[in-house]
């Protein structure tokens, strides 16, 4: 194995165009070994083209990207050696098993065949894939062949792993095995870099989070210090009726920092102490006699802090990634 240093992944000013539209503008990115890192974005962000080029299947316009210490342009042989990708569509035969996927996958990287038999058993069982692995992967459900695929990015144990929307239409459960997963490579060791339209995912995976929006960098740091950005908790009060929610408003109003929003007949209360303006809300509306149909305390979420910082929702954006064939 080519020699690796201790940040796993280092971007400069990396570019890449497509004619006049810029994929990626001047995007800086550290990544330190055995961390998540998650480019979080929406559809046109820039994320896919990004790890393409991190991978060797773009090259760059301008700018440099490092993997290991091992340029992607001049040292690409050394990068692959390093970097596993599992893309966002199954690279796997179809008229293979699943398992059959496997041990084939191990032998093409030069396993014997009594070695890929026990690697394809082991995988096979770290995502609980044990009910399929014998049938057709044409007659898998996406979920399930999701799962091989990202079984397969695993038969030799990456320096980086590069996962591009990993759980994009995966099942809750699916969802669930796949992340169990990679908590444990990264507590082996491996260097995670995770692209996703999930705020959730970003929030329970990901030690630092870089929002990326139209190619460029909007705001990096962990999921906390971006939920702070935004702003303090709140109390939420949903009022049960129009004639409830004016009643409501009168009430808090002067006594809170509310915003009214009509729309949901919801009253938002600002709620630096939490749990202590929470019950004095809840007294207010008490003693008013107010009806409503829920008081909820509600903490910045990375959903607000996408939306502070873009002016628009994470998943709202239609605009489609463009990319060319390596």
């Amino acid at each position: 194995m080519p020699r690796v240093t201790a940040l796993a992944i280092q971007t400069n000013q990396l570019t890449k165009r497509f004619g006049a539209f810029t994929a990626v503008d001047r995007l800086d990115l550290s990544v330190e070994q055995g961390t998540v890192v998650s480019l979080l974005g929406p559809n046109g962000a820039g994320k896919t083209t990004t790890v393409r080029m991190l991978a060797t299947l773009l090259r760059p316009d301008a700018g440099r990207a490092r993997v290991g210490g091992h340029d992607v342009v001049t040292e690409s042989e050394q990068v692959r050696r390093l970097i596993s990708l599992t893309g966002q569509f199954a690279a796997l035969d179809k008229n293979l098993t699943a398992r059959e996927n496997l041990v084939l996958m191990a032998r093409l990287r030069g396993r014997s065949r009594s070695a890929a038999r026990k690697i394809a058993d082991e995988l096979i069982e770290r995502f609980d894939a044990g009910a399929f692995a014998d049938r057709l992967v044409k007659s898998l459900s996406g979920g399930e062949r999701r799962r091989i695929d990202l079984a397969a990015g695993l038969i030799d144990r990456p320096y980086v792993l590069v996962l591009d929307e990993p759980t994009t239409g995966l099942d809750p459960r699916s969802r669930q095995v796949v992340w169990a997963t990679m908590r444990e490579l990264v507590t082996d060791g491996v260097t995670l870099l995770l692209t996703t339209q999930y705020l959730e995912e970003a929030d329970a995976l990901a030690d630092r989070v870089v929002l990326i929006d139209r190619g460029t960098e909007v705001a990096s740091g962990t999921p906390a210090q971006l939920k702070t950005q935004v702003g303090q908790q709140r109390v939420d009060v949903v009022a049960a009726d129009g004639e409830a929610f004016e009643r409501l408003t009168g009430a808090l109003d002067g006594s809170f920092d509310i915003t009214p929003l009509p729309e949901h007949r919801m009253v938002s209360v600002a709620a630096p102490d939490e749990v202590a303006d929470l019950a004095r809300v809840a007294d207010t509306v008490e003693e008013a006699g107010i009806a409503v149909d829920e008081i909820a305390l509600r903490r910045p979420t990375l959903d607000d802090a996408f939306l502070a910082l873009t002016g628009h929702a994470p998943q709202t954006e239609e605009a489609q990634e463009q990319e060319v064939a390596a």
